[in-house]
């Protein structure tokens, strides 16, 4: 007979990312690049590896392609396990039928058969678009300590900022006693980080009954944790006190890669306790021309650099031709930046070409927005790409 698995982790990676624009276009956000040799959702399953949680189901829909090459069996992050591991969990034909996931509590109710198979009993719900450390071990003893039904990791936000998040208004004890969605005056700054710990028999018989209601959004925050408060349900706020960053918008998603730099960075990657694990692919060493500058970047394996590249983050095999510029940008995989181009304050997708004498972006000094620019694009001499403009095929470069 099999063991029981103490506590099976659920994590949402479906999410469209539609703030992401032209990064996911082709892929599913979790998916996305971070840090010169990462992807999102390396926090999470890494996460959970060092949490001592062996059992995760990834819960895919949108652009799935790319994040289920890349979750594979799991071994990079040492959930390649006969019984238990990762599992992909898309939408599936069943015996009524084959449905979309409607939302973040329904594509968990959708997978009530994968999660009684280990007989859990806790489960932890996870997003798969937040950088960060954590110890959800640590969470679940104090969810247990509480005897509680539900536990809400939340972090202190600034007031001027908590009207953007879901607010858990709590007593002395921890227990919350409301939950409000972006108010506009908020009483507390306890956001909700999306990270929840449920008894499992609990959370079951939440999501059953909200399937049935014709008219829930079938969505955690909306309808299972307002339906859990109205009951009377023990429910507690674990507060969380490290470095977390939800990167669902190009703002975030460029300043969580900008925490990475400089000789004391907001968010150290280089923890060996608590190591964010990765599918490495073999690449030769980055090589630095004699030409090449450079100051307060991450380079990373692969990369040829001739010109001058600063407080950027480079992934692997960029090439940064002489007399080129790179400032305050992220340059994903296989970019190439011409002699004489210029590149400040943007993203660029993977394989894009930068043709010598072309300028992208503004100074971020400036308060421009951030320019983007999609993936497997030339950007040819004698193409103008207006400041702040998401550029996602080549026609949308203005001719000067």
């Amino acid at each position: 007979m099999l063991k029981k698995k103490e506590c099976v982790a659920m994590l949402l990676a479906g999410g469209q990312g539609s703030r992401l624009y032209t990064l996911t276009e082709k892929t599913a956000k979790p998916a996305v690049p971070f840090g010169g040799k990462y992807r999102i959702i390396d926090f999470p399953l890494s996460n959970c590896i060092n949490s001592g949680i062996d059992t995760v189901g990834v819960l895919t829909q949108y652009q799935p392609l790319v994040l289920n090459e890349y979750i594979g069996n799991g071994e990079p992050w040492d959930l390649d396990r006969v019984y238990g591991g990762v599992r992909v969990l898309p939408p599936y034909q069943g015996h009524k039928g084959a449905a979309w996931y409607k939302g973040t509590a329904n594509a968990i109710y959708q997978n009530i058969n994968f999660i009684e198979r280990y007989d859990p009993d806790y489960v932890l719900v996870l997003s798969g678009d937040h950088i960060y450390k954590m110890d959800y071990n640590a969470m679940l003893e104090y969810h247990k300590s509480k005897n509680a039904d539900c536990t809400i990791a939340v972090i202190d936000v600034p007031l001027e900022q908590a009207s953007r998040f879901g607010i858990m208004n709590t007593n002395p004890d921890g227990s919350i006693y409301e939950f409000e969605e972006k108010p506009a005056e908020p009483k507390s700054t306890n956001a909700s980080m999306g990270i929840y710990i449920f008894n499992k028999k609990t959370l079951f018989d939440y999501l059953i009954a909200d399937e049935a209601d014709p008219d829930s959004s079938n969505d955690f925050g909306k309808n299972i944790i307002p339906s859990m408060l109205k009951a009377g349900e023990r429910m507690f706020a674990y507060s969380f006190t490290g470095y977390w960053k939800d990167v669902g918008t190009i703002q975030s998603l460029w300043e969580a890669n900008m925490d990475l730099l400089g000789e004391k960075p907001v968010f150290n990657l280089h923890d060996k306790d608590w190591r964010i694990f990765f599918r490495n692919n073999p690449l030769p060493p980055h090589f630095v021309g004699k030409s090449a500058y450079i100051s307060n970047s991450i380079i990373t394996e692969g990369c040829e650099i001739y010109g001058t590249v600063k407080n950027s983050v480079l992934f692997h095999s960029v090439k940064i031709a002489p007399n080129a510029t790179v400032k305050d940008s992220i340059l994903l995989p296989g970019v190439v930046i011409e002699s004489g181009a210029s590149v400040e304050y943007s993203i660029i997708d993977d394989t894009t070409v930068v043709s010598s004498g072309v300028r992208i972006g503004a100074p971020r000094e400036s308060g421009a927005d951030i320019t983007v620019i999609g993936s497997e694009l030339r950007i040819n001499t004698g193409h103008h790409i207006p400041v702040g403009a998401m550029i996602n095929e080549t026609s949308l470069a203005e001719n000067v």
